[in-house]
């Protein structure tokens, strides 16, 4: 069993927003992005879908881009990002997809693996830090504390860490959500919401404290889902 990370999807399958307009990775990306992805994603893998996955702004909405997902290979467990307008009730998501898990406050266990994570926020040191997120930043925080709590008390081996947003302000100083996956032990954290090459710098990446960051939006990995670990499926939990 092979776990693969990738994020931002965009996904407009109405064609209401289309992300062809921003060219480059962009053009026709949801038709690249599933030929990659079928060619090696296998049904018993998993895939992280690390946020900005739909551009419907309500459940309803985004059914059809959804049931996109669904249809291709492999177990995804999905995090909220900050256009996920239409994620509600993450235990009224969770009924309505047998290969789809919505990751939030609690984990995802595949063998001896957990895999962890929240949306995220915009950390304090950051060019765009305001007053106003301070809020929202602390709330991400607890949240990730509850996923990595509960892959503890299920007694995972190993952690994988997800964000949308990255885990570090643009300085890659570090942050609240870098001292909890340092304090669980995480090996690996992806994240996505960067885009662009400008932008791509923006993102830690490499290992910092024996953590790994790895950004994973679509556009980085050229619509390539990242194959990140390989699971011990011999000694599931």
């Amino acid at each position: 069993m092979n776990i693969f990370a990738i994020g931002d999807l965009h996904l407009s399958t109405d064609g209401a927003k289309p992300m062809d307009i921003y060219g480059g990775q962009w053009i026709r990306h949801a038709e690249r992005l599933e030929q990659k992805w079928r060619s090696v994603v296998e049904e018993d893998d998993i895939v992280i879908v690390a946020g900005d996955i739909s551009w419907a702004m309500k459940r309803q909405d985004a059914t059809e881009d959804l049931e996109w997902i669904a249809r291709l290979p492999g177990k995804k467990v999905l995090i909220k990002g900050n256009h996920d307008l239409w994620w509600t009730s993450v235990t009224k998501l969770n009924q309505f997809y047998e290969s789809m898990f919505f990751l939030q406050n609690s984990c995802y266990i595949a063998g001896d693996t957990a895999i962890c994570g929240s949306r995220g926020w915009v950390c304090p040191g950051d060019t765009d830090f305001t007053e106003q997120d301070e809020k929202i930043y602390n709330r991400e925080l607890g949240r990730l504390r509850l996923s990595l709590e509960s892959a503890k008390n299920a007694g995972a081996a190993k952690i994988i860490g997800a964000m949308h947003f990255p885990p570090t302000n643009d300085k890659h100083e570090k942050s609240g959500f870098t001292a909890l996956f340092e304090e669980y032990g995480v090996k690996m954290v992806v994240y996505g919401h960067l885009h662009g090459p400008e932008a791509h710098l923006r993102g830690i990446q490499g290992k910092r404290n024996g953590v790994e960051y790895r950004l994973v939006s679509c556009d980085y990995l050229k619509c390539s889902p990242l194959l990140i670990h390989r699971v011990n499926v011999s000694t599931a939990l």
